[in-house]
């Protein structure tokens, strides 16, 4: 029995030391659920969030937070509430609320130099830089990818990349030679030759962030773009998949062989050059919306046809939710993307690539003051190595399985429930509802339930847990999302 023991020991060790509950360990004093006090949101809330509003645009506040006293997978407010987290700061918390060695990290003497003395990494990087990411991001590298940029957004991420793309394909075309006199004088005019008329593609219903080229390839919904100046750049379309797979085999592979056939079609067509195509593996503000493996490995087949980048954006789908390190390795690829973004979970942000030519020739081209954050790539370091050390990863795929099936059964009950899909990417998990009003006042009750929980595209529930998001956590959700559903009859 002792031998048998100690190999069921030394099993569990070497998958991660789960033999219990990681959330257990990292927060022994986590509520068992919701903690209600008030109603929702309460009247300190609704007070502090009055007094915000008079110096800063709330208009999209849910209630007044209090972190000091959140926890694990529970957020607390102001009146002393405390939610079951699901939405965790729009997918950006990936070891839940004051975890005990991000803390350790944050008051450490390391990061305490990183920000009294923030550096301009393009110019005076830290003595630590290259050992920090060597630690943290570029362990956790995409397959295929050696080196990085750091960013300081999602949206950075994303133009940096798009600047890369522009910078590459220029050089191509240009070979050995410098820059010529008229394109010296002629990019002071912002124009061409000078200034490029190459293009960056993306998807309908995709989201790419909020600064003006991004926002030029975000098309989830009209909000987020008007009264913006825009590039004029192509889309194509994104499969719509009907649920559930198994169900509509046949019709969900004509939909994705339309799509790249339009998708062909718009490169044939486009009047400049498209130096990058931009595709996030789950467009998540856009609805949630999946495409199969082979879809995504044709996609990879037709930009390298037509010697176009592709820049998988993994801001929201990276860092271990989706049951994979990166949602992008449920593909399989023979080629690598050419580069691949990041930020949320890992607190910081940039991209990922491997060829030598996407890096500028020339200093100070890709360039600003900051250039990334040192503090951030060390809060990164630390998430990188509890997801290994908890084995994270399959945390959330294992945990997403089970969640998925509770989720299955409770739709099979409520018929407001419809295309639930997921299934096999962990807790990246959605669902339909029958109209936008309703999954809003979805939202709200289970808010009022004690469950933080946020949308995306029309109509769509989105889940964002933690990575130490549990069973038992789960159960909590479905429990509270069923009353909320009898609420709304």
């Amino acid at each position: 029995m002792t031998k048998l023991w100690n190999a069921q020991l030394c099993t569990a060790l070497g998958r991660g030391l789960r033999l219990q509950s990681t959330a257990a360990a990292y927060f022994p004093s986590e509520p068992a659920s919701p903690v209600l006090k008030t109603t929702i949101p309460g009247p300190k809330s609704s007070e502090r969030l009055a007094e915000l509003g008079k110096v800063f645009d709330n208009r999209a506040a849910y209630f007044a937070a209090n972190y000091y006293n959140s926890i694990g997978n529970y957020i607390a407010d102001v009146d002393g509430n405390q939610y079951l987290d699901v939405y965790a700061q729009i997918a950006s918390i990936a070891l839940g609320y004051n975890n005990p060695e991000i803390l350790k990290t944050a008051k450490s003497d390391q990061m305490a130099n990183a920000l009294a003395n923030r550096p301009a990494l393009a110019c005076f990087p830290s003595s630590d830089y290259q050992q920090i990411l060597e630690d943290g991001i570029l362990a956790a590298a995409p397959k295929g990818m050696s080196k990085v940029w750091t960013a300081l957004s999602g949206s950075d991420a994303n133009e940096t990349a798009f600047k890369a793309a522009f910078i590459y394909h220029a050089a191509k075309k240009r070979g050995n030679n410098t820059f010529s006199p008229k394109e010296l004088e002629s990019v002071m005019q912002n124009l061409v030759p000078g200034a490029s008329d190459a293009a960056i593609l993306s998807f309908e219903k995709g989201f790419h962030g909020r600064l003006f080229g991004s926002l030029s390839t975000t098309r989830s919904k009209p909000i987020h773009k008007l009264d913006i100046p825009a590039f004029n750049w192509p889309k194509a379309p994104f499969p719509s998949l009907k649920y559930p797979l198994d169900q509509f085999v046949t019709e969900n592979k004509k939909e994705e062989e339309r799509c790249l056939a339009e998708f062909e079609k718009v490169i044939q067509q486009w009047s400049t050059q498209i130096a990058a195509i931009i595709i996030e593996p789950i467009q998540s503000e856009g609805g949630d919306n999946h495409a199969s493996p082979s879809f995504f490995q044709s996609l990879r087949d037709l930009t390298l046809k037509y010697d176009i980048l592709m820049i998988v954006d993994e801001v929201q789908t990276g860092v271990g939710a989706s049951g994979k390190f990166w949602a992008h390795e449920h593909w399989n690829l023979t080629t690598p993307p050419d580069m691949v973004t990041f930020s949320k979970k890992f607190q910081a942000a940039g991209f990922y690539f491997a060829l030598p030519e996407l890096q500028p020739s020339l200093p100070f081209r890709q360039f600003n003051t900051w250039c990334g954050d040192p503090s951030k790539a060390l809060i990164a370091r630390t998430v990188y190595q509890e997801i290994s050390k908890y084995n994270l990863v399959e945390n959330a795929a294992t945990t997403g399985a089970y969640l998925y099936g509770k989720l299955e059964s409770l739709s099979g009950e409520y018929s407001s429930i419809f295309n639930l899909r997921g299934q096999s990417t962990g807790t990246f998990i959605a669902w339909d509802m029958s109209s936008s009003a309703k999954r809003d006042m979805f939202l709200i009750e289970s808010r009022k339930l004690g469950l933080n929980i946020g949308g995306c595209g029309d109509v769509s529930v989105r889940l964002r847990p933690t990575l130490v998001f549990e069973e038992k956590h789960a159960d909590v959700l479905v429990d509270i999302a069923e009353e909320a559903l009898k609420r709304l009859g």
